[in-house]
């Protein structure tokens, strides 16, 4: 066993210390001699100022087109059906023949109802100039009153078979008519429900149901206006700054489910006389035109009609706006390129742009995009918003 004398050092610890201290002195120089980072620079933003136009506020309802005529086509007289003469969904014109029922029976009874009002008419007649001759004789004195009484009531009884005879002769010639069944109105035509030789009746309300026809054009959509904006309405009117549905037409545009920025133009013809208490809703009409046929009734629509007056707002991109936990804000630049936190109080979307009520000045500029990039009090690079071809907002 070899023990090592004070003061000497295996030769590997010496190596080994060395190498540390050059190591240390090494990491010295380098962090005493690194340059500090330089600052970010500011994020490019967009910006523009709100846009100052006259505006009106439009309130979206939702509803149901309805067709202005619906007709349910029953049977008027019972018979076999003969015909069916029209293509099944199809359009049609007022007066169309749609179904035939056999007419043969009712044609036999207009012959016999004929026949009944010729041989009334002669009878009415021979009596007629009986009475006339009778009245010759008694001037003379040559025939009692009572055989010209006689002859008189006799006339007056052939008159009135006759009329009787040529009411039930009109009847008949009515019923014959209505074994041509058409269309009392212009539309589309639903499926036949009673097929060629099938017996149809025609007894009131159970009459049998034929087929429907509905008009389209121009055609109706049905909504329902609740309490608060009915009386918003109504304060509106009184104070001359909006039409009442219920005094004059109120402009009123729609869209169908695939649509947007409410292509059909129309107006409300019609609100009901009470409100519903049991949904707190009144029911309104809006009436628009349809020239191409293809809106149909049943179809999902969404109403939008004017909520104010008209006045001037502030618009701006509705992209500009953030939400921070439920509220509204917009970034706002001032003269020092500097970005500040702005709550602001939104209105509806108009065209794209969003009507700010409070918390905005006209002048000031708002950042557009880049405003993940923002934050408050942070200095920016604005660039002016470009403006978009016409059409294109």
């Amino acid at each position: 066993m070899h023990f090592l004398k004070p003061g000497s050092y295996p030769i590997g610890f010496c190596g080994l210390g060395f190498l540390v201290s050059i190591l240390l002195a090494g990491c010295g120089r380098s962090g005493a001699s690194s340059p500090e980072r330089p600052a970010p620079p500011p994020p490019k933003v967009t910006v523009t100022t709100p846009e100052v136009r006259k505006v009106i506020d439009w309130d979206e309802f939702t509803g149901r087109l309805a067709s202005v005529e619906t007709v349910e086509i029953r049977a008027r007289v019972a018979g076999y059906l003969g015909e069916v003469h029209f293509t099944e969904g199809a359009e049609i014109n007022e007066g169309d023949l749609l179904f035939t029922i056999d007419p043969r029976p009712y044609q036999a009874i207009v012959e016999r109802m004929e026949a009944r009002v010729t041989s009334a008419k002669s009878r009415a007649e021979l009596t007629a100039k009986e009475l006339e001759n009778v009245a010759k004789l008694q001037g003379n004195g040559a025939i009692s009153a009572e055989d010209y009484e006689r002859r008189a009531k006799a006339a007056s009884d052939a008159e009135g078979l006759l009329r009787a005879a040529e009411a039930e002769l009109r009847a008949a010639r009515l019923d014959l008519e209505f074994t041509e069944v058409r269309s009392p109105i212009t539309g589309r035509v639903s499926d036949a429900r009673v097929t060629k030789g099938n017996l149809v009746t025609s007894e009131g309300r159970d009459s049998t149901l034929l087929t429907t026809v509905v008009s389209l054009d121009p055609i109706y959509c049905m909504i329902e206006v609740d309490e608060r904006s009915v009386l918003k309405y109504r304060q509106l009117y009184r104070e001359g700054k909006r039409m009442s549905a219920q005094f004059g037409r109120v402009e009123a545009e729609m869209e169908l489910a695939h649509e947007s920025g409410f292509p059909h133009k129309g107006y409300i013809d019609f609100v009901d006389n009470q409100l519903d208490p049991a949904t707190g809703t009144i029911r309104a009409r809006a009436v628009f035109p349809n020239p191409d046929k293809l809106m149909a009734p049943g179809f999902f629509a969404r109403v939008r009609v004017p909520g104010s007056g008209e006045y001037e707002g502030l618009l701006i991109p509705d992209r500009a706006i953030a939400d921070d936990q439920g509220t509204s804000h917009v970034w706002v630049v001032d003269d020092e390129n500097t970005a500040t936190y702005r709550k602001v109080v939104t209105g509806p979307l108009l065209d794209g742009h969003r009507i700010i009520r409070e918390g905005l000045q006209a002048g000031e500029r708002i950042v557009v995009d880049g405003i993940m990039a923002v934050r408050n009090a942070q200095k920016v690079e604005p660039e002016p918003l470009a403006l978009a071809p016409p059409g294109d907002q």
